[in-house]
């Protein structure tokens, strides 16, 4: 998909799937070619995410990009001046004012590439993502391998008892599953919660 010569035709391309999926490295990949494009270039990641580095964008096949970290949608618009693309990662981890905002600068000629989660650690949709994927001209939906069975996974299932919606963490934490072995571990976990009672 060629999308770096629609030039001021503003849209708005959604990455998603579950973690160690590549939606970061195909991010990371689009912006070198609108770079390579002579395209004027912005990315940011929410605050929160500080993981690998406090001011990139960072792979866990460790590619790397320099972004902005903000704490809000609201920033993005504010720091995002002559611009061609914009892009931002993790998503998920901003509030739903983030769709507007993207509505806001796609409908203003700029190319915005958005990359996250698509669902939580339960398998439920995530944030701002469902209603972003909703309003988007592009959606890439991107796989991990189940560490379980070799299938292609979409879940991110958390190896913690934590309950708590964000927890940062990388395959310490968390492991790909596909939809049968996410189903199979989380049958086992309740019939054993319900077995302890």
């Amino acid at each position: 998909m060629f999308l770096e010569n629609q030039k001021k035709n503003g849209r708005i391309e959604v990455i998603c799937g579950s973690m160690f999926s590549g939606k970061t490295e195909e991010l990371i990949r689009r912006l070198k070619r609108a770079r390579f494009a002579n395209q004027r270039v912005e990315i940011f990641k929410p605050l929160v995410d500080v993981r690998y580095s406090q001011e990139e964008v960072v792979s866990h096949d460790s590619h790397s990009i320099p972004s902005t970290p903000v704490d809000s949608a609201e920033s993005i618009l504010l720091l995002a001046h002559n611009v061609d693309v914009v892009a931002i990662d993790e998503a998920q981890f901003f509030d739903m004012n983030l769709v507007r905002v993207c509505q806001v600068m796609a409908n203003n000629g700029i190319r915005v590439i958005v990359a996250g989660l698509d669902m939580d650690f339960q398998g439920n949709p995530f944030g701002p993502m469902p209603d972003l994927m909703a309003v988007a001209e592009h959606i890439s939906k991107v796989h991990a391998i189940c560490v379980r069975c070799g299938d292609p996974a979409q879940y991110s299932h958390r190896l913690s008892e934590s309950k708590r919606l964000v927890e940062l963490g990388e395959k310490d934490v968390y492991e790909p599953l596909c939809r049968h072995c996410f189903n199979q571990i989380n049958n086992e976990r309740t019939s054993i919660h319900t077995s302890g009672n």
